[in-house]
């Protein structure tokens, strides 16, 4: 999936923008709850030496929480990796462009779901 395809059914299935946190890295974007503003989202160009690969390009990423139950079998599947620069009990990352699109969307699905914080009057869902 094209990072552009991704924040294009962000916004349209979420509401959400984009917005850049950091300064020191100004293509890494972070999708926020509209209402909560946590984090359900993060996408990360990342240089491919990084990642133990080939120098010379870029590997987008996009970090997504996850239950850490599932994690372990979320990274056997292909373009799944332990979390970029984030708890990796907890997030993952997928590779852009070698993980399923429908993959893609149900761990947005879970992420966003998982980081909207708790509901005025209930009980949050563990």
């Amino acid at each position: 999936m094209k990072p552009e395809t991704l924040f294009a059914e962000i916004a349209e299935r979420y509401g959400a923008a984009p917005d850049y946190p950091f300064s020191r890295f100004p293509e890494f974007a972070a999708f926020r709850h509209p209402g909560s503003r946590k984090w359900f989202g993060v996408y990360l160009p990342v240089p491919a030496e990084k990642l133990g690969r080939s120098p010379g390009r870029s590997v987008p990423l996009f970090n997504v929480k996850c239950r850490p139950e599932h994690i372990g079998a979320m990274r056997a599947q292909a373009g799944i990796l332990p979390a970029y620069h984030m708890n990796k009990e907890h997030w993952l990352s997928i590779e852009l462009a070698q993980a399923d699109e429908a993959l893609i969307r149900q761990l947005l699905d879970d992420s966003f779901r998982l980081t909207q914080g708790r509901l005025p009057g209930k009980k949050q869902a563990s």
